[in-house]
């Protein structure tokens, strides 16, 4: 199938979008559309076995969670009409979607919109039926003397109450009885045809009473499961809702025709002078120029060309505070401007923005299963036909075998079982209505779903519900150093004048000589100096690199030099006669631990104790003299050592520190964050080798990364995770998990929330499991009526866990201030 060329269309029966592929092996065609009803395993299986059935369906993808259905189909052979009659045949609707435009969107993930669950067709037919019911029962057991004979058939007679219960039966129970005859086509043994037999079989038994009961309440569980899944979606919704659809871009008046057709289209009125135009996002190329004023929605990811304002990007890195962005700064869509305006450089369509691929992941990451979901799939392929054999002998056996009553001793009780064939049909009927494993099947699915939509909107982007519980039941994580636990950007923590200089002086020689360099140590010095408003550099002549050793310059007429303390002793220098100026000794250091040094120490002592620390040494001077030292490193993260901390607190066995720096380094970052083992000058696959020997001593592991490097480490891992994953293609895409922001403070979120799922998930399933042993022992003893089995056993059971899947949704990364002031260090890479 050739993707060379692609066009976008939709049926206006309910957004139904598609994809036409031409090539030369024939023509495809894939369109999508939402299925709102279609909320469960069961639901799907039935729409799946009707398609299967239409001629020139190529391949289905039915999304219960999300409510859509993506068919792939040979227009040759079939139509876009026939697929939605043949979802519709399997008793789905798929419902019109009203004003939607082909050519917008029509590539995008989508979700079934919101439903008026309690004002629908079925919700009327539910509310009158249960008004029947009520008047019915009320006159049966209450108004007895109303309850005349009006009627008769075959004999039967038909009282009032008789009849009102007839009129609940045909009103609720229509639309089960309905759903039924469509699981018997598509041969589903699910919850619809099951109900549905039971009531035609109670009804024509003359059972009225058991039989309304039975459709009304089956009525209500199925509206209320309508609405909890309704609200799993919304998660969903708001994930999708966060890029606005429209975009102000900057164009050239030929770039718009200014037709009255285009000014439809875009919803807005273009500038008539054609600098400022507002159309559909989707519409907006790379290189065009957007335009966001104080509090609107950035609409695609770009580059900021001109203004300033604080953004809010927590919709897409749970980042709580604003970011500073300004020209050169890269922004994302979804996130929102504060009081300043914006001039954005587009980088990505709508389609391929990293909110766009988040929400993509996102709604993909169900196809993921768990290693419980596979499990309960499995039983529950078990668990209804033999729970239904059952309730066919319960119904036919003990009529044969008990004449009048007979007493059973069980667990020390005596029960009285029945004769006769009522009692016996109804056990039966009762025991049917619990062979539907709706509860016990939706229960994993939607603690996914919650957990997964619930980290997205904190900035943590998890692929699949295996890695959701994975990342819960880990006991080691490894992390690596550089852009984990360290920003991985160099930076100037100490300036340290000798002799009579100062500060100053000492930054503005440096950032003078080091000014023609591109070396990242040259950088942090140049940051530094910025930082400090230091300005009017001299400018630099001959200037040389010395590889591995530092750089040479000509200043205001002076050779001087910047670079390792071995560089000055090749030239001479004794650096073992200096000191340190004793003037101002403890207030020249920036963000490092050597705050209150002994003016007593010499030069050499000093660097000694920087080393000790990590630090990268930077020395500045002449051939005969030195002017001063800076020290540099990479810090380390704020929160990295509360992170560490906490992850211990949680439960995790073991924390490593994996990195391929030196021995020194290495010591001193981890005593700076917590770390109690750490590893030290790892190559790549000395590192496997590390991940490997964890697993085997304390289980599952999970590596933190930044996404790119360490990549062997990272699949290696059971479960692996990726910093600094937003706008990063390839963190997005290779990782298990991918923190969207630098903040490593998510990760005991990540595991807190990880763990919580787990717990869910163990909780809903062993439940659903419990309640439906229970009442399938229940059943045969008489204990449990229909009533209580709908109640408890189906729609209690169904709410209840996707009641409590909700719960993660609550769960949310603690916002304390981190307690990590210092900043640890690591050696640079040598020039």
């Amino acid at each position: 199938m050739s993707d060379d060329e692609t066009t976008g269309r939709s049926d206006d029966r309910g957004g139904a979008t598609a994809q036409e592929r031409g090539g030369e092996a024939g023509q495809t065609v894939t369109a999508r559309m939402t299925v709102p009803e279609m909320d469960c395993p069961s639901c799907a299986s039935k729409v799946d076995g009707s398609l299967d059935r239409v001629d020139g369906v190529t391949e289905v993808s039915l999304s219960p969670t999300k409510g859509t259905a993506t068919v792939t189909y040979d227009p040759g052979q079939t139509t876009e009409d026939d697929v939605i009659a043949a979802i519709e045949g399997a008793g789905y609707e798929v419902p019109q979607q009203d004003g939607e435009d082909d050519e917008t969107g029509s590539d995008g993930p989508e979700v079934a919109p919101p439903t008026e669950v309690w004002t629908s067709p079925r919700a009327i037919k539910t509310w009158i039926g249960a008004a029947f019911l009520v008047a019915g029962l009320a006159i049966e057991f209450v108004l007895t003397g109303a309850n005349v004979e009006i009627a008769a058939v075959l004999d039967y007679p038909i009282g009032v109450a008789d009849a009102l219960f007839l009129v609940a039966i045909v009103v609720s129970g229509a639309p089960v009885v309905r759903s039924g005859i469509y699981s018997a086509r598509a041969r589903s043994l699910d919850i619809d045809l099951l109900m549905g037999v039971a009531i035609i079989a109670a009804t024509g038994i003359g059972y009225f009473v058991e039989a309304a009961t039975l459709a009304v309440l089956f009525s209500i569980a199925e509206l209320l499961e309508d609405y909890a899944m309704d609200r799993a979606r919304d998660s969903l919704r708001e994930l999708m809702e966060l890029s606005p659809d429209e975009a102000t871009v900057r164009r050239e008046a030929a770039a718009t025709d200014g037709s009255e057709a285009s000014e439809r289209a875009s919803g807005e009125t273009a500038s008539r002078d054609g600098e400022e135009v507002t159309i559909p996002a989707e519409e907006v190329e790379i290189g065009e120029i957007v335009l966001v004023k104080p509090g609107e929605k950035i609409p695609l990811d770009g580059t900021v060309i001109e203004g300033e304002s604080a953004v809010d990007e927590s919709p897409i890195t749970g980042e709580s505070m604003p970011v500073e962005k300004s020209e050169g700064d890269e922004v994302f869509a979804g996130s929102i401007t504060a009081e300043g305006y914006l001039e954005v450089e587009v980088t990505s369509t709508a389609g391929d923005s990293t909110l766009s691929r988040i929400i993509e992941l996102v709604q993909g990451a169900e196809e993921n299963r768990t290693e419980k979901e596979q499990f309960v799939d499995r039983f529950a392929g078990y668990y209804t036909p033999v729970v239904v054999v059952l309730a066919m002998l319960t119904a036919a056996i003990p009529p044969l075998l008990i004449a009048g009553s007979a007493t059973v001793g069980l667990a020390g009780f005596e029960v009285v079982l029945p004769g006769g064939w009522r009692p016996w049909f109804v056990r039966g009927l009762t025991l049917l209505v619990i062979a539907c494993p709706c509860a016990f099947v939706i229960s994993t699915p939607v603690s996914v779903v919650s957990g997964i939509t619930s980290a997205a909107k904190n900035g943590v982007l998890i692929k699949g519900g295996n890695y959701l519980e994975a990342m819960g039941e880990v006991d080691a994580v490894a992390l690596d150093k550089t852009g984990t636990l360290t920003r991985g950007e160099l930076t100037v923590t100490d300036v340290l004048p000798v002799g009579d200089r100062d500060e100053t002086e000492v930054l503005r020689r440096a950032a003078a000589l080091e000014r023609r360099s591109e070396h990242p140590i040259a950088a942090a010095i140049h940051e530094r100096a910025d930082r400090a408003g230091i300005g009017d550099l001299p400018e630099p002549t001959g200037f040389e690199s010395l590889t591995g050793k530092g750089v040479r310059a000509e200043i205001s007429g002076t050779t001087a030099y910047a670079g390792t303390p071995a560089l000055f002793e090749e030239l001479g220098v004794d650096l073992a006669g200096l000191g340190l100026d004793p003037g101002d000794a403890g207030s020249r250091t920036d963000g490092g631990s050597v705050r209150e040094r002994p003016r007593e120490k010499t030069l050499t002592e000093t660097l000694a104790a920087l080393e000790d620390e990590g630090k990268t040494i930077v020395l500045v001077g002449t051939e005969r003299e030195v002017w001063g030292v800076l020290a540099i490193a990479d810090e380390v993260r704020p929160g990295a050592r509360r992170t560490i901390a906490r992850l211990g607190d949680l439960g995790v066995e073991r924390v490593v520190m994996l990195t391929g720096d030196n021995e020194g380094t290495a010591r001193a970052i981890a005593e700076q964050v917590g770390v109690a083992e750490y590893r030290a000058e790892l190559l790549p696959e000395e590192k496997v080798e590390a991940v490997e020997e964890l697993q085997d001593e304390y289980g599952e592991v999970a590596m933190v990364g930044d996404g790119i490097n360490d990549a062997p480490a990272l699949a290696a891992a059971d479960v692996s995770v990726a910093m600094g994953a937003a706008g990063t293609d390839t963190a997005l895409e290779t990782a298990d998990i991918a923190l969207l922001g630098d903040d490593i403070g998510k990760l005991p979120y990540l595991y807190s929330l990880s763990n919580e799922a787990v717990g869910v998930i163990r909780q809903n399933i062993w439940a659903s499991l419990g309640v439906k042993a229970a009442l399938a022992v229940g059943v045969p003893l008489g204990y449990v009526s229909v009533a209580i089995a709908v109640v408890v056993g189906d729609m209690g059971m169904s709410l209840g866990v996707t009641g409590n899947a909700m719960r993660l949704a609550r769960i949310e990364p603690d916002t304390d201030a981190p307690s990590v002031t210092g900043s640890p260090q690591e050696s640079a890479v040598e020039r």
